[in-house]
């Protein structure tokens, strides 16, 4: 940055991050995405279960999604850190868009099958796997170090609001007519890549990047093990909600433990989402000012203590109260975590380190829902969730004591 874009950063910090126009287009390149994204998700699932009638198809929709991020993590993020993110950010919109489009003619003709949604899947799978990481590298030098924490958590909050938005609008659309959640997920997508065209960077010129080789691909990991805390903050991502997440046992609770029906289990699935929308909301506008380590260490040791309340109720009251604390607490963790990560890389590695970050955080759900089932299964919904929730808590006593640097962390503003 220039001395002026650091006394601008500064001024900023009195301000809301939304009144600096790079970042707003930034937001609307990301609220869009996901939107589309969320509404196109509900509408494939539901029209590929019309279609073939089994569960088992629906499984096979997650596992696409999943796989190209798994496929493609290293390359991604060697990719984000040698060319114009802001290009692979439009790239990846504008063939999201296209895939849409395809999409929506196939529907019209009545020539979509199952084999083709799988497909329409992984490429869209595989453009998130590009956009996700490259996306949020890009934050830093939207708006500095002093307005970080800010522009995560406002960040966050759009994106819980879509993660909320996006499933119910995709299904009501459907309900009209079943080629309008591609028609709109299309324009959403258009839009998303024009917003993101529009942002200006604020960093000065980047040194030269080295070539994409087998040794700077896997440059990312290399600097994560050699950095503590870095590798410290995303693995505990990944150990805390691998163990703590319950998400998967809710259509169980609802149904045979809290007796709610269908309703109850929207209003469960929504709660978590909504508590991390409203900390996302109140994280904007009073930031973590010290002890920002311990804070998100005590905020993974209340997700887990709200994961075993959850587990032992027997009231949907009190239910949905935990999945509120669950998903404010959780919020807390991101919005610290994702502030530390982005102010320890280097920009040249910011694109490899987020790949990484993402495919933990997509590897911790994922595998997540997985250990939840299979120890339901074998012990029943509520022991698995509260052993789910004493082993984050474990977790956390044990990172605590492997990376004591993350305990000394106190801002999040770089200074």
């Amino acid at each position: 940055m220039t001395t002026q874009d650091f006394a601008g950063a500064h001024e900023a910090q009195s301000q809301s991050v939304l009144q600096n126009q790079n970042y707003r287009h930034f937001i609307a390149s990301r609220t869009c995405s996901s939107l589309a994204f969320q509404s196109l998700t509900v509408a494939m699932g539901w029209m590929i279960y019309e279609l073939t009638g089994s569960a088992w198809m629906l499984g096979w929709v997650g596992f696409f999604q999943f796989l190209p991020m798994l496929i493609l993590t290293f390359v991604v993020g060697a990719v984000a850190d040698r060319y114009d993110r802001r290009r692979i950010g439009l790239v990846c919109q504008w063939v999201e868009a296209a895939t849409v489009i395809v999409l929506g003619l196939l529907v019209w003709q009545q020539s979509l099958t199952p084999t083709g949604i799988l497909v329409a899947v992984a490429v869209l799978g595989a453009a998130q796997a590009f956009e996700r990481p490259t996306m949020a590298s890009l934050v830093p030098g939207i708006v500095g170090p002093g307005m970080l924490q800010r522009a995560i958590a406002t960040s966050t909050s759009f994106m819980q609001t879509a993660l909320i938005v996006g499933p119910a609008l995709g299904g009501v659309l459907y309900g009209f007519w079943h080629i309008l959640p591609f028609i709109f997920s299309g324009v959403l997508f258009l839009a998303a890549g024009y917003s993101v065209g529009t942002i200006k960077v604020l960093n000065v010129a980047q040194a030269a990047r080295p070539p994409v080789t087998l040794r700077t691909v896997f440059a990312g990991v290399g600097f994560i093990r050699r950095t503590p805390a870095v590798l410290g903050m995303i693995s505990l991502d990944l150990f805390a909600v691998l163990l703590g997440g319950a998400t998967a046992l809710l259509p169980i609770f609802a149904s045979d433990i809290l007796q709610a029906g269908p309703l109850g289990l929207g209003l469960l699935r929504a709660a978590p989402a909504v508590g991390a929308l409203g900390m996302s909301i109140y994280l904007g506008r009073a930031p973590i000012t010290s002890g920002a380590g311990r804070k998100m260490f005590a905020a993974v040791a209340v997700f887990g203590l709200a994961t075993i309340l959850f587990a032992l109720s027997k009231s949907v009251a009190v239910s949905i109260l935990a999945l509120l604390v669950v998903g404010a607490s959780d919020n807390i963790s991101v919005v610290v975590r994702s502030s530390l990560v982005q102010l320890m890389t280097p920009d040249e590695m910011r694109g490899r380190v987020n790949a990484v970050n993402s495919l933990f955080i997509g590897t911790s759900n994922q595998l997540g829902e997985f250990e939840s089932g299979m120890m339901a299964g074998w012990l029943g919904p509520v022991a698995a969730g509260v052993i789910g929730g004493l082993g984050t808590l474990a977790v956390v006593a044990v990172w605590m004591t492997a990376f004591p640097v993350l305990r000394r962390v106190e801002r999040l503003d770089g200074s």
